[in-house]
């Protein structure tokens, strides 16, 4: 791995751990400018019905939309969270899987993993799980999940085709991607678009419509939609990403009913 990633990867955590700590001590924390927190396109503001978290998982809800309300999920499923933070859209996703269900949340920074589980506790949620790792190497096994979420986390990462990769990897055949992200207009002035992505707390830089289809595409997905939901500042929007994973290799044809 690339010097590069790794010192992004540091920072990240480290920025990350200052705003788990702000949490645990009760604080409201936000890792973007107070006008974009109080416009209503980041944080617990994208959710229709918080009714129930703990409060230190709506502090500490630093997404920029609601990738639960859209991944579709099934009681029984297994869905995991990259980058899942004080564990929100974990414990949400909890309650549709139900008890049949799991949940994994990961998560790159210690002491947000410490406040996400202190949370699952207050909230009674037996069903998650939530692992200490990075997103582009994700802990879990080929094919193990059926649905991968993520919320403003893929523009955090300085291999975004890795992460892409590595959720194609654990899902099942047929499985989901469901994600809410920032993502940039093409064309915008380099300068005047790193000015936005400092703004709306994107360090490490967002992607175009057009480089995140091509992403999806080279990591192997064969359907995806990308849904524009606020404007932020400056050419940045918050996107819900949609993809799918076959449900069979490629030349590989699922067999006819009944054998």
């Amino acid at each position: 791995m690339s010097e590069n990633v790794e010192a992004v990867r540091a920072g990240v955590v480290t920025r990350y751990g200052e705003l788990a700590k702000a949490a645990q001590a009760g604080k409201q924390v936000i890792d973007c400018e107070p006008q974009e927190f109080t416009d209503g396109c980041f944080g617990a503001a994208g959710y229709d019905d918080t009714t129930g978290l703990p409060d230190g998982a709506l502090r500490a809800s630093l997404g920029c939309g609601n990738p639960v309300a859209v991944a579709d999920l099934q009681p029984g499923e297994t869905v995991l969270d990259l980058g899942s933070g004080g564990g929100i859209d974990v414990l949400l996703s909890a309650r549709r899987v139900g008890p049949t269900g799991k949940a994994y949340g990961l998560d790159a920074t210690p002491e947000m993993i410490e406040l996400a589980r202190a949370n699952a506790t207050e909230a009674g949620a037996t069903n998650v799980e939530f692992l200490h790792g990075h997103i582009e190497d994700i802990p879990l096994p080929d094919g193990s999940v059926d649905v991968v979420i993520s919320n403003c986390v893929i523009n955090l990462s300085a291999d975004k085709p890795r992460v892409l990769a590595e959720a194609f990897r654990v899902l099942k055949p047929g499985g989901r991607l469901g994600v809410s992200d920032v993502i940039a207009d093409d064309g915008l002035d380099p300068a005047q678009r790193a000015e936005a992505e400092h703004l709306v707390g994107c360090s490490v830089g967002t992607l175009t419509e057009a480089e995140y289809r091509a992403l999806l595409a080279e990591a192997g997905f064969t359907t995806y939609t990308i849904t524009r939901t606020h404007a932020a500042n400056g050419g940045l929007h918050s996107a819900i990403v949609h993809a799918s994973k076959p449900s069979a290799p490629p030349g590989v044809h699922p067999p006819h009913a009944g054998g």
